[in-house]
């Protein structure tokens, strides 16, 4: 595997380069902010100088490149293999489309012999990523499926999704990868910490949340939130709620978007189904990073060659670390070695398996989730 990074100011400009030939590219991964992006030009040079490559990619709440969060507006990585091989498959949709029949048919549209592993970009405003989810697990392949929800900042008003043409919404892309050689594994750990009593959802509708307990939900919120209610909802990303269907399955988080004082409801990132437990979340640094660590454990490293690190992590973890959110990275190579070259964004959404059930993917939030790619050779 050769790797080639890019920034992008206006033009593009090398960072590292390594593929000598760039019409060998099978891919190039693209993360920026949602202005740049859009730009035509942006992805018309991009594809000028890998004009073979699969360009994929998607708007950011930040955007990583190797260890560090770029200052650049937008940056890219060139992938050439050995041996392996993508396909990308893309959907455009309307408002009020079925997300989960949609997602279905789009990972189907990908040829399904010797698939891997999928990652998937996708809108992250206009998409119920738990419908999106679904879909995908509808399928029902013998493939892993990571991705994420593209950002917008933190803004949370319009996202963007590059698809083999300049980045435009209500899109969601995915990649298919393909290989005998290929070794594909993912990560994906939180590190928040739980605080008050476990509730049970009473009222919600899809990824709104009305009553906990039979009482209204914002205001059930805003007794544990203390002062920072008054801050709400931006503050809500430092108070995501833990979910699960009882005590025997699986936690994942949901991240407050917006509330709504007429109804005392609040919006998350994600569905929030009735008769689940829920529990409230609260920070602690350290621990966020060491759950960056964590994720990074559950990859399994073959080999000290060149690979590569697809990192989608959450806008609420970058709103909490704040300064410190490159040491998040930096402990993840510290685990994976420096062989490992990172590459992603701070999303609106995060996509992985659980560890015990690696072909049925899950949506995140708050969670550091990896996807690492290496080559036997």
């Amino acid at each position: 595997m050769k790797l080639d990074t890019l920034k992008f100011d206006g033009e593009w400009e090398y960072i590292q380069h390594h593929i000598s030939n760039p019409e060998q590219a099978a891919i190039v991964f693209v993360f920026g902010d949602s202005e740049t992006l859009q730009a035509g030009k942006t992805f018309l040079a991009l594809k000028a100088m890998y004009p073979q490559a699969e360009i994929v990619g998607a708007s950011s709440s930040g955007h990583i490149l190797g260890t560090e969060l770029s200052s650049a507006p937008v940056v890219a990585t060139a992938v050439k293999f050995s041996k392996g091989s993508v396909a990308v498959a893309t959907l455009h949709f309307q408002a009020g489309d079925d997300i989960q029949t949609l997602s279905k048919d789009l990972i189907g549209q990908l040829p399904q012999e010797k698939l891997k592993h999928v990652f998937v970009l996708s809108d992250g405003t206009n998409v119920n990523g738990s419908a999106l989810v679904r879909g995908i697990n509808d399928l029902g392949g013998a493939f892993s499926v990571s991705g994420g929800m593209a950002g917008d900042g933190d803004r949370f008003v319009k996202t963007w999704v590059v698809a083999n043409a300049p980045a435009t919404d209500f899109c969601i892309t995915a990649v298919g990868f393909y290989g005998d050689d290929l070794e594909i594994s993912t990560g994906c750990y939180a590190g928040w910490s739980p605080f008050g009593a476990n509730r049970i959802i009473t009222k919600s509708d899809a990824n709104v949340l009305y009553e906990l307990d039979g009482k209204p939900a914002l205001e059930l919120y805003k007794t544990y939130l203390g002062d920072f209610a008054k801050d709400l909802p931006l503050s809500g990303l430092r108070f995501p709620l833990n979910i699960r269907a009882n005590e025997n399955e699986p936690e994942v988080i949901r991240t407050l978007l917006s509330i709504d004082e007429k109804t005392q409801s609040i919006t998350f990132a994600g569905d929030v189904p009735e008769g689940y437990m829920a529990r409230l979340m609260k920070p602690n640094i350290d621990d966020l990073i060491d759950g960056a660590g964590l994720a990074a454990e559950d990859i399994r490293n073959i080999n000290h060659n060149t690979a590569l690190g697809l990192v989608v992590s959450c806008v609420g973890r970058r709103a909490v670390i704040q300064q410190m959110i490159e040491e998040e990275l930096d402990v993840i190579e510290d685990v994976l070695g420096s062989n490992v070259f990172l590459t992603g964004f701070y999303s609106y959404g995060e996509i992985a398996p659980f560890k015990a059930t690696p072909h049925r993917c899950e949506l995140h939030n708050q969670t550091m989730t990896l996807t690492a790619i290496y080559e036997r050779v």
